[in-house]
């Protein structure tokens, strides 16, 4: 999942933030059942991954992988995606990306009772191996696919597309830095959440 765009794009609201991270965890109308700012966040959640599901920028993305992944395509754009903005972070946020992760893990303890219990059940690993922050690597997407492929639907070769990443480095990088400008937009304008960032963006040219 790509839990690092999600969280970013909450804006400064820790109960916001919690909400956007736990979105894929609540079901239907089960959001009813939580805090506003955090039902807020949730509904922020299901809006940002209609924006991007439908989205033509994703769309060539994910045909790069559609033959190989089919339905899969998606979420693992999305993984990658979080690749880039690890990596480009400093385009996105005057915050250091470190400072950042470390304030969020914090905010998922202040918050802890509010966590679905099947991210309860991942979170310690995920703390302890730093997953957010391995996204910035090909080794840590390697990592990640394994182990999302352990306890979702996602295939258990899904790692393997890290070499279709690599391959389409370019088109990749490409598509996220033409996308995501659009979604901050989009979030924004239709959810009145602030996401400054400067208008002047350098991308790394390496892996």
């Amino acid at each position: 999942m790509n839990f690092l765009a999600h969280v970013y794009l909450s804006g400064n609201s820790d109960e916001i933030s919690i909400g956007n991270f736990i979105g894929d965890y609540v079901k239907g109308s089960n959001y009813n059942n939580y805090p506003d700012l955090i039902r807020k966040g949730i509904l922020l959640h299901r809006s940002i991954d209609d924006f991007t599901d439908h989205h033509p920028i994703v769309h060539h993305s994910k045909a790069i992988l559609y033959q190989k992944y089919r339905r899969y395509s998606g979420v693992i754009v999305d993984i990658f995606y979080d690749h880039f903005l690890t990596l480009e972070w400093g385009n996105f946020s005057q915050q250091p990306l470190s400072d950042f992760i470390s304030q969020f893990y914090d905010n998922l303890f202040i918050h802890y009772a509010f966590l679905p219990k099947e991210i309860k059940d991942f979170l310690p690993t995920c703390l302890n191996e730093n997953w957010i922050n391995t996204y910035g690597t090909i080794n840590g997407i390697k990592r990640t696919f394994k182990k999302m492929s352990a306890r979702t639907s996602l295939p258990k070769k899904s790692w393997q597309s890290v070499r279709e990443l690599k391959k389409n480095y370019s088109a990749f990088r490409e598509d996220f830095v033409e996308f995501f400008p659009l979604l901050i937009n989009f979030v924004e304008e239709e959810h009145n959440i602030s996401l400054e960032y400067p208008q002047t963006i350098h991308f790394k040219e390496s892996v």
